[in-house]
């Protein structure tokens, strides 16, 4: 009521000229600029994070200000209102998730309002995704999403002249290439953030490089972006906060002897002159905002006023600096005209250090479960999308559902959410809303299955608690149980599948009735073990199942014969003081044998009896010593008060001493079977172990169980896997970016300045969101290792790599959370459960496109779908599109409802240009048989068609630029219709290039 009461006085008069065939946004909205002056452009925001200290509704609502004093609802209600009393002024709003809450409550009237603003450019949309993500854990095609969904919401709701033009990724700690090229294939002209290495920052502050351009893909052409860092973090020069959190004092221009004019503008203009001598161009951007400022907004906007009014008019006394309100795109524009050259920038800002001994690499493996949790979120999100679109689920339920799990995903990206850097209670309330939109949107997935199979009442049940081998579905029993199984990828795929069941003897048919071979493996002990867990299953049923797109497997139990006990399988054993027998085995026919053998077709492990551990890995036609274990760092634990008295905390891993492996001998058992063969390995009372190899796969399977991590010795543990090998890769290994294209990283040292390596192991930990590998320098031999979940990772030694696989801490690092990284469920200590898997290969015989496609595997595997019936059921192929014609390096990245009658479709050569090659298909058949009726195409997002995109483009140091250039469409997008002839929908992909069409289908 009180936003309402300020805007009454304002509305006769508005709402009369809210003419929209009158409104100017863009560039032609920007504030008029002076020549031969210092032109600053300041810009007004408010970084408002989705959850961090208190909830995502906490935030919006205003509720807790104990914890932190933060209302964006009353942020937007204030801004707006101010806006609206001077067209000169301006504003950016960065996260659409708050934003669209906001906007959805407000009145027709106070909207006309703000679609004023919006398209007369004084209100700008900047970022636009639902959140900030962070860069590091993310995946790019969950980013790629969550700014789908925010642009797409921004275009709905207000047109063209809301799309965002500049990235603005203030908060991030540390920032991916890949983000980067995002940002480009979007049709974005440049991005801007705050955090770097404080000793990079000291040396572009001193040679005026704090601008760049950056050369976000070795593969894409086209691809630069101009990239800027703030000059003084996100936050308004010092003593220039205005804001109600602030205690900087206003400007007094009353004749009295309070009167401050005079010594505020010095100080301003001072300010600006220090600060332009880092830069290149006669403008420069100031921020003038922080975290959830702008709660009264009017104190902050008549300071500003005054504040530029009282520079300006110095002009007329010699001043050369000129002050307005603006944005960053029209601070950009401004320096795209000027037609400079910039420094050339082709790696990443990764590890990012605030201080000698605060390298913020520990959020990279923060909270293990969450981040695997959110992987989890993502594989049912495109599950659910893709059978959406061959279902064509469009009414109101069905929209808000699928909508309702696009939004937490995009919640969970963002930058205090999949890095495990909020509270505890936030990561909780992150966890309810995810679970919510899970189980939500399973109903989707039934509504479609119950369509595209003849299984027409079928529970089609997912099982989420599978990462710790339970399903409520096969509890009681498995008997007539079909399990449904949707392949998210486009080309068939052949993979192992395991389901919790009873000791029993099973058959296992395909939808025509063919036999299916199958076995049961026994579950860790270790895993039943954990508190809480329900053991009435203390096994798996594990069976190789093929399958295109959709597919049905039929699990009946088996009459158990009269008087016999029912092997699980033919095994042999080696047990060294197990805890518990969960099978029949037979005596080692080895026995006393230095060394114990497990392989199969493609993949041979040796071992050693004694001690159990890995000692040998044949793969691939090249054999290897490779030993893997188990180390822990000792979390370092200071006051903070200065440096070198850091603790390492969810943000930052710093560790105390050297890190301390587990050497002793390992206690094991070996489990045989025709498909899977298991070594089970014990390594103390809260680290244990699966080694694991199927027939047919050609990787390594390590699935690692580690926790309650023990602090009774008052110590914090951050554990480790390692693996040795004699692969001579002096000093370099590669990391992925964000699952896409990997990056050379050299040990101890980056691409533009030398790095403060005080702390050498968290100076060298990079994230590794997919992949991470090491090779000698012929490329004889090639160790990759792939991992389910975002996780931090290096190599400190030649031929080693490393993955830090879950954290306990009992400091806080003073970074803002206020809590020690010390997670408990059930009353003790978090327990983690995950895999990494290790592909060992000859670069020099084959590239590494093999570790491409089991990436591909390892991020979406199968979704299982659980129901009862009595026989098996059918797939209706004819609804279904066939994907299987695509070349091997194309991958199906997105497949989802884009309006009531709209899908869009987005394609991926997920080869970079080592690995892979130019392709062309065809997808004439895909449109068909998705009812399509026209096809256009569009920038990464989907919301801006491909022609229409026209990108500053910037040059580099050296070049001689003669007039303005741009990037546009290197090819004629398509756009066509049912009519045209096939050739009309032919796809052309260079290596790592990904297009976006809208498909309208009625």
């Amino acid at each position: 009521m009180q936003f309402l009461w300020r805007l009454v006085p304002l509305l006769a008069v508005l709402l009369l000229c809210t003419d929209q065939s009158e409104a100017v946004c863009g560039y032609e909205s920007c504030p008029d600029t002076k020549a031969n002056m210092i032109n600053v452009h300041l810009v007004p925001h408010s970084h408002d994070d989705v959850g961090w200290l208190k909830t995502v509704d906490q935030y919006y609502y205003g509720a807790k200000n104990n914890i932190q004093h933060a209302g964006v609802q009353y942020i937007l209600d204030s801004v707006v209102a101010e806006l609206l009393k001077d067209s000169k002024r301006r504003f950016i709003q960065v996260e659409t998730a708050f934003f669209f809450k906001w906007y959805q409550e407000q009145t027709e009237q106070v909207q006309r309002l703000v679609k004023k603003l919006v398209n007369e450019g004084r209100l700008e949309f900047t970022g636009g995704a639902w959140s900030m993500n962070d860069e590091a854990a993310v995946h790019y095609q969950s980013v790629i999403d969550q700014f789908s969904l925010g642009l797409k919401v921004l275009n709905d709701t207000f047109g063209a002249c809301a799309r965002p033009r500049i990235g603005w990724q203030i908060d991030p700690f540390g920032h991916s290439r890949e983000m980067a090229s995002i940002f480009a294939q979007m049709g974005y002209n440049g991005e801007f953030f705050a955090r770097m290495d404080h000793v990079e920052k000291r040396k572009r502050l001193d040679e005026e490089a704090m601008e760049m351009i950056w050369q976000s893909s070795e593969s894409l052409r086209d691809s630069d972006l101009f990239t800027g860092l703030l000059y003084r973090h996100y936050s308004a020069p010092p003593g220039f906060c205005f804001d109600i959190l602030c205690s900087d004092e206003p400007i007094i221009d009353s004749k009295s002897y309070d009167n401050n004019v005079k010594t505020r503008v010095d100080d301003f203009i001072n300010y600006v002159k220090t600060m332009s001598k880092s830069f290149r161009a006669t403008h420069v951007m100031v921020p003038m905002g922080d975290d959830f400022q702008y709660e009264d907004a009017e104190i902050n906007f008549k300071n500003m006023d005054k504040l530029i009014k009282y520079v300006n008019e110095r002009q007329v006394e010699g001043s050369k600096v000129n002050v307005f309100y603006s944005t960053p795109s029209c601070y950009l524009y401004e320096l795209h005209q000027m037609m400079q050259t910039w420094p050339n920038k082709t790696q990443d800002f990764f590890p990012y250090s605030s201080d000698s001994h605060s390298y913020w690499t520990g959020y990279f493996t923060s909270r293990p479960t969450q981040k695997r949790f959110e992987r989890d979120g993502n594989h049912l999100l495109q599950t659910v999308k893709q059978l959406s679109a061959f279902a064509h689920l469009t009414n109101e339920k069905q929209t808000e559902d699928l909508d309702a799990l696009r939004q937490v995903m995009g919640i969970m990206q963002h930058h205090d959410a999949i890095t495990g850097t909020e509270k505890q209670a936030v990561a909780r309330d992150y966890d309810r809303l995810l679970t919510d939109a899970i189980v939500d949107a399973q109903d989707n997935a039934r509504d479609a299955l119950r369509v595209l199979t003849n299984l027409t009442a079928g529970e089609f049940d997912s099982c989420l608690e599978l990462n710790i081998s339970v399903c409520a579905f096969t509890r009681d029993s498995a008997n007539n149980v079909v399990v449904t199984l949707f392949n998210p990828l486009a080309h068939p795929s052949s993979q192992y599948v395991r389901v919790p069941v009873k000791k029993d003897q099973y058959l296992v048919t395909d939808e025509k009735g063919r036999e299916v071979p199958s076995e049961v493996v026994p579950v860790p002990w270790q895993v039943l073990a954990i508190q809480h867990r329900p053991n009435n299953t203390q096994h798996e049923l594990v069976f190789k199942a093929s399958v295109n797109k959709i597919a049905n497997f039929y699990i009946r139990v088996l009459p158990a014969p009269k008087d016999a006990e029912m092997p699980t399988l033919n095994r042999f054993e080696r047990v060294h003081s197990i805890k518990r027998q969960l099978s029949r085995v037979r005596p080692i026919d080895e026995a006393g044998a230095d060394e114990f053998v497990v392989q199969n077709s493609l993949v041979k492990l040796v071992f050693l009896t004694k001690t159990g551990r890995l000692k040998t890995v044949d793969m691939n036609g090249v054999s290897e010593k490779i030993e893997q274990t188990f180390a822990i760092y000792k979390g370092a634990r200071g006051d903070n008060g200065a440096a070198e008295r850091r603790s390492s905390g969810a943000y930052i891993f710093r560790p105390d001493g050297d890190v301390s492996v587990l050497s002793d001998n390992v206690a094991y058992t070996v489990y045989e079977g025709d498909q899977v063969k298991e070594v089970h390995q014990h390594y103390n009372e809260w680290i244990s172990q699966v080694v694991r190899i199927y027939e047919g796969v050609n990787r390594v399977e390590f699935e690692w169980l580690i926790g309650p991590i023990p602090i009774d010795d008052d110590i914090g543990r951050e554990v480790v896997t390692r693996f040795e090998s004699g692969i001579s890769s002096e000093g370099v290994f590669y990391t992925d970016s964000n699952g896409r294209e990997m990056i050379r990283r050299e040990r101890n040292k980056r691409e533009y300045f030398e790095p403060d390596m005080t702390e050498k192991e968290s100076g060298n930990y990079y994230p590794v969101t997919a992949r991470i590998a090491l090779q000698d320098g012929q490329g004889q031999r090639r160790v990759a290792l792939l991992n389910d979940r975002a996780q931090g990772g290096s190599s400190l030694a030649d031929g080693q790599l490393e993955l830090m696989l879950h954290r306990r801490l009992l400091n806080d690092d003073a970074f803002g959370v206020g809590e020690a990284l010390n997670e408990q469920q059930f009353g003790t200590g978090l327990i983690a459960r995950g895999k990494v898997y290790l592909i060992l290969s000859s670069v020099a015989d084959t590239s590494t496109s093999g570790e491409r496609l089991a990436q591909q595997e390892v991020h979406l595997p199968f979704w299982k779908f659980f129901s009862s019936s009595n026989t098996a059921s059918a797939v209706k192929p004819q609804m279904i599109p066939d994907f299987s014609d695509f070349p091997q390096s194309v991958n199906l990245l997105t497949l989802e409802p884009y309006s009531s009658n709209e899908l869009l479709l987005r394609v991926e050569n997920f080869m970079d240009e080592t690995e892979g090659h130019i392709v062309s298909f065809n997808i004439r058949h895909i449109f068909d048989t998705l009812g399509g009726r026209e096809i256009r195409e569009t920038t990464l997002d989907g919301n801006m068609p491909l022609s229409d995109m026209k990108r500053f483009k910037f040059h580099h140091d050296g070049s001689m630029p003669k007039a303005l250039e741009y990037f546009t469409s290197p090819f004629d997008p398509i756009h066509s219709f049912a009519s045209d002839d096939s050739s009309r929908f032919s796809v052309t992909l260079n290596p790592m290039q990904i297009r976006t069409f809208i498909i309208k289908w009625q």
